[in-house]
């Protein structure tokens, strides 16, 4: 298994809990798939440097997980479908960046 991180912005006229179930379903989803989620950090609402898809905010999360390329083609493909999800990106990370984020607002999945 090989770490990733993957950053999805949601639509900020969200409630946070309707976020925080998104991820859960998102992370959910991967660990079907045999991955270990990681840590999920909660950036909270930023405002983007240009419009993007008619909003100038977004609700940034970014989380890690250890999973196989298939897992996260899937979670991929469901994050390109959500309505809910402005923007994403998966990325595979080197192993000594992978861990925990540094600064507040971080927890623990699992």
């Amino acid at each position: 298994m090989r770490p990733y991180e993957v950053m999805v912005i949601f639509d900020a006229d969200l409630e946070e809990e309707t976020i925080r179930a998104a991820v859960a379903r998102f992370v959910q989803l991967i660990e079907s798939r045999g991955a270990e989620p990681g840590y999920i950090d909660y950036w909270g609402k930023r405002r983007f440097a240009y419009e993007l898809k008619h909003r100038w905010e977004g609700y940034y999360v970014v989380f890690q997980a250890r999973a196989e390329a298939r897992a996260m083609e899937e979670l991929h493909r469901v994050l390109s479908l959500a309505d809910e999800v402005i923007r994403h990106k998966v990325l595979r990370i080197p192993e000594e960046v992978y861990g925990p984020p540094r600064g507040a607002g971080a927890e623990a999945v699992g």
